[in-house]
């Protein structure tokens, strides 16, 4: 039998208190919505390992169509821990990184919604420039504009 492989990366998943919110933060970034929805049932519990459980998810989708960031929002069973103001050396979920066009331009409409610079904008050599922001719900964000020559 030939040795199966990896085709693509579907998706990320993040546990978020209020979809609302951030479908309309990550909406701001770029991202559109490509659906949303109920996932429960025993089935459900069986993939996650929670028994019967109830989640509304949203899936968003970055422009280019390659990228998915699935949101969650635990109606049951309840969420039991929370890691969204970890520092950025956190074991576990670290951060997701975007590429954006004019990230001076990004990180000063992103601020207006709520976010907040975690350090500050620099540059790396001439070929990107990169932060990190805390984003709705204190969620990390890395954006590199990449520099071109």
């Amino acid at each position: 039998m030939a040795k199966s492989k990896l085709l693509q990366m579907h998706n990320v998943g993040i546990v978020v208190e209020s979809l609302d919110n951030a479908i309309s933060f990550f909406a701001e970034l770029g991202l559109k919505l490509e659906g949303r929805g109920t996932v429960e049932g025993e089935w459900a519990g069986r993939v996650t390992g929670l028994g019967d459980q109830c989640v509304e998810i949203a899936m968003m989708v970055t422009p280019d169509g390659n990228s998915r960031l699935e949101l969650s929002r635990f109606i049951t069973p309840p969420t039991i821990s929370d890691h969204r103001t970890a520092p950025v050396n956190a074991l576990g979920y670290l951060r997701i990184m975007f590429t954006v066009e004019n990230i001076d331009e990004m990180v000063s409409r992103l601020t207006q919604h709520g976010a907040q610079l975690v350090g500050e904008v620099v540059q790396y050599e001439n070929v990107y420039r990169l932060c990190y922001i805390r984003g709705v719900e204190g969620l990390l964000i890395g954006l590199a504009e990449e520099l071109k020559s």
